[in-house]
């Protein structure tokens, strides 16, 4: 008979709102985060660049499997740009690969930033994380290699100018939605400008329901020696599904949710859904009848409500109080 393999670390559950460093990988702050909270499993919540710094949501246990739905939400960020130089990854680090005297001005600014919002297309960086052939991209440009990338869809909720430091400098703030690229943007809105430029400093400032408000510096956590003042800092997993539809369930019903098996819903669970439900997409796919299923506060299952059935996609085993 095989012995099943016991799992090292503590179970763990909840999401921390990391205030990520400069210089530190997204992979290497989970790493460093799972050592001190000793968790068995743990996750991110969107990668951020190294030279970023700013919020970077950390999974542990069973917030894991809401991962993707906070990959989904909208983020806020602040960045500066530089005017002068482009570089081959668009960021302070990179080789230069263009120069210009042209400094643009306040207005001129604020008129290219208008073009951007909305539904645009945006081809990512070239050093960037998305995989063409099974390599990453970032790896290709590394060797010298130009890869074709297409365009994709993106949406930009709001891009603003928030001050000039400078000639050379601009502050901007952007809240975007999935998969978009703030180096893409500086190269666009460069380009659109007859400028040269990069990114000389980003703060991812909101990931959803996650903000500075609750961040916890790396720094700090660090410092810490007292488990109950690390596990402090932690927000409960429905924290990231706090704009999903809920309804309330519990005894036989949580039971069998938890089992991964679906339940007939009383007359008002589904009217309260219904005047709940708004349009959703999560990959792409209609998400409009994802619902939550709570138990005494906690969840229970994420899961679809059809024909007054409540039937899981995604079940969470936590202790109810």
């Amino acid at each position: 008979m095989s012995r099943q393999r016991k799992k090292r670390g503590e179970a763990v559950t909840g999401w921390l709102i990391l205030d990520k460093p400069e210089g530190v990988t997204s992979t290497q702050a989970v790493a460093i985060c799972r050592r001190l909270f000793n968790a068995q499993k743990a996750g991110h919540g969107g990668t951020l660049d190294p030279l970023a710094s700013g919020i970077l949501p950390i999974a542990f246990g069973e917030a894991t499997k809401t991962v993707g739905y906070v990959m989904e939400a909208d983020k806020d960020y602040v960045f500066t740009v530089r005017w002068g130089i482009s570089t081959a990854t668009q960021d302070r680090e990179g080789a230069v690969i263009g120069t210009s005297d042209i400094r643009p001005s306040r207005a001129a600014i604020e008129d290219a930033l208008r073009t951007f919002v909305g539904e645009i297309q945006q081809v990512p960086p070239q050093f960037s994380a998305i995989k063409v052939n099974g390599e990453r991209a970032y790896d290709l440009a590394r060797e010298g290699e130009t890869v074709d990338l297409q365009p994709r869809t993106v949406q930009v909720h709001e891009a603003r100018l928030v001050e000039t430091p400078s000639n050379d400098l601009a502050v901007i703030f952007v809240r975007s939605g999935k998969g978009f690229y703030i180096r893409a943007l500086v190269r666009d809105l460069a380009t659109a400008l007859g400028a040269e430029g990069h990114v000389a400093a980003l703060r991812r400032t909101r990931v959803g329901a996650f903000d500075e408000s609750r961040a916890s510096p790396l720094a700090k956590l660090q410092e810490m020696s007292d488990k109950a003042a690390l596990e402090a800092n932690l927000v409960p997993l429905e924290t990231a599904l706090d704009d999903i539809p809920a309804l309330a369930v519990g005894g036989d019903h949580a039971s069998r949710l938890r089992q991964g098996r679906e339940i007939v819903l009383l007359p008002h669970q589904v009217e309260a859904f219904r005047e709940m439900r708004r349009p959703r997409t999560v990959n792409g796919e209609d998400a409009s009848r994802i619902c939550l299923a709570l138990d005494g506060g906690k969840a229970a299952a994420l899961g679809e409500v059809r024909a007054g059935r409540f039937i899981p996609v995604r079940v969470f085993n936590q202790e109810t109080e």
